[in-house]
């Protein structure tokens, strides 16, 4: 998936179900613990190499993405009222995912 940067090497196991790993200077302001469900075991790849450099992390944990493309909308059908969203092809330095979001928003 393309939400994972890295990679990184594992120091210790904290517990069943976490992990110490290295993170380099500029990612300093995050714990260098993670959960087990946030971390992926890596196969190499040279195609899949991104400058740490280049990868901004907010406060809020999250790196920068933008809209590539929007696809199919759908629409959700509640009791008495319809959710009308869009498929988001999201693209950034970590590569391409692609999430549900609200029609509304999109628009804005």
């Amino acid at each position: 998936t393309s939400r994972f940067i890295g990679p990184y090497q594992i120091l210790e196991r904290i517990g069943k179900v976490a992990y110490r790993i290295t993170l380099p200077p500029s990612l300093s302001n995050l714990h260098d613990v993670f959960h087990v469900s946030q971390l992926r075991k890596y196969i190499a790849d040279p195609s899949h190499v991104i400058e740490t450099d280049d990868v901004q992390v907010r406060d809020n944990l999250t790196v920068e993405t933008v809209p590539l493309r929007i696809e199919g909308p759908k629409l959700k059908k509640l009791r008495n009222k319809e959710i009308a969203s869009v498929q988001v092809v999201w693209g950034g330095l970590a590569g391409e995912n692609t999430t549900w979001e609200l029609e509304s928003k999109m628009k804005d």
